[in-house]
């Protein structure tokens, strides 16, 4: 039983980065959703409602982040100091507002008026009250800092499909192997490696899974997410992986074992 594999979302929903290793500050894995895009409302954008947000890539280079926006070329993001509130979810967040160039070209892409934004490290984003009683933060994540999902899981899903999927779809920071499908459904606490983790929210899954992550198209079929429906609906809703919060700053590295500590 190992970590699988390990992927970083620099800019919320655009695509993500597989890494062999990262660390995890107060935020979570490091460089992960601390930049989002917002509408000329200063609501967050994601592939719900423009799908072809997968085909603009993201890195990392010298602790900066870029952004390759298709037909425009490649930007590194740089925040400004101008300050807004952004919404996303029910949470409004002070960010700054990134430096125009990327904004505009992804505008252009989308066709649509679309800002870049960031959050630093004065600015408190608390996880979800309802599951999680500590005061933690997270960044631009939909509600928490980690996704853990399962190989044999997605094993499961894809000998139901006709066409599989791949893991993109899910947007996982961890991906583990070695287990039976969905036993992550009954995790509690996890130790990957010498760090613990605390799983608190069973993953409500959304359109975003029917976009393919190489062409930015919907599925006209709602697959993957239809199958998921017809046997993972839940009264948390339709579930495919579990979010989980870390207990102490550290690294995770691919290979590194997983032991379940606590399940029900």
């Amino acid at each position: 039983m190992k970590v699988h594999s390990l992927h970083i979302y620099p800019v919320k929903s655009l695509a993500g980065i597989q890494v062999s290793s990262f660390e995890m500050d107060d935020f979570g894995p490091k460089d992960d959703r601390r930049w989002m895009i917002v509408d000329e409302d200063r609501n967050f954008v994601t592939q719900r409602a423009l799908p072809e947000l997968a085909r603009v890539t993201t890195s990392l280079e010298g602790g900066s982040v870029s952004v390759h926006v298709p037909g425009e070329g490649g930007f590194t993001l740089q925040a400004t100091s101008q300050e807004l509130r952004v919404l996303v979810w029910r949470d409004w967040v002070k960010a700054h507002e990134g430096e125009t160039p990327a904004s505009e070209a992804l505008s252009r892409f989308c066709g649509k008026e679309l800002r870049l934004v960031y959050m630093p490290d004065s600015s408190f984003r608390r996880v979800d009250v309802g599951r999680v009683t500590d005061y933690r933060r997270v960044g631009f994540a939909d509600g928490f800092p980690f996704l853990i999902t399962s190989l044999a899981s997605l094993e499961d899903l894809n000998g139901r499909l006709d066409a599989p999927v791949d893991m993109r779809r899910f947007r996982p920071n961890i991906v583990v192997e070695g287990f039976t499908a969905w036993q992550e459904d009954k995790w509690c606490k996890l130790k990957l490696g010498n760090q613990s983790f605390d799983i608190v929210k069973p993953s409500s899954r959304c359109v975003l899974t029917t976009v393919d992550p190489d062409t930015g198209i919907k599925d006209p079929s709602l697959q993957p997410l239809r199958m998921l429906s017809s046997y993972r609906r839940t009264a948390d809703g339709v579930i495919f992986g579990q979010n989980a919060i870390h207990e102490t700053p550290g690294i995770i590295h691919v290979d590194d074992s997983v032991t379940v500590i606590e399940s029900e």
